[in-house]
C-alpha cells in the first residue's frame, strides 16, 4: 500500500470534517484520519495557519473543527485535477 501524499492527507481530514456536517471534534477526526497523534497535530496546526480549517465553540464552550471557505475551495481544487489526471489517463 502506497503511503499518501501531504495533499491527500490534507485532502482526507478535509473532506473527514466535511462528511461530519462541517463540524467534528478534534479527537474522532485525529482517529478517523488514521495517523499518529504527534503527525496528526502538524497537519492541524498548519492548516490551521494556511485558514484551511477553524476551532468554533458552541454555548458550553465545547470546541470544534470546521472548514473555511478556503477548506471547501481546496478540496473543490483537488477533486478538479483528480478528473483531470483520470481523464487523460496521467
Amino acid at each position: 500500500m502506497a503511503k499518501r501524499s501531504r495533499l491527500e492527507i490534507i485532502r482526507d481530514i478535509l473532506k473527514i470534517i466535511h462528511q461530519n456536517k462541517n463540524s467534528i471534534i478534534k479527537t474522532p477526526l485525529l482517529r478517523k484520519s488514521n495517523m499518529s497523534s504527534t503527525r496528526f497535530s502538524e497537519y492541524f496546526n498548519e492548516m490551521l495557519k494556511r485558514g484551511l480549517i477553524y476551532e468554533k465553540a458552541d454555548k458550553k464552550g465545547k470546541v470544534s473543527i470546521a472548514l473555511t471557505n478556503k477548506g471547501y475551495h481546496y478540496l473543490d481544487k483537488y477533486n478538479q485535477i483528480i478528473e483531470f489526471i483520470e481523464e487523460f489517463d496521467l
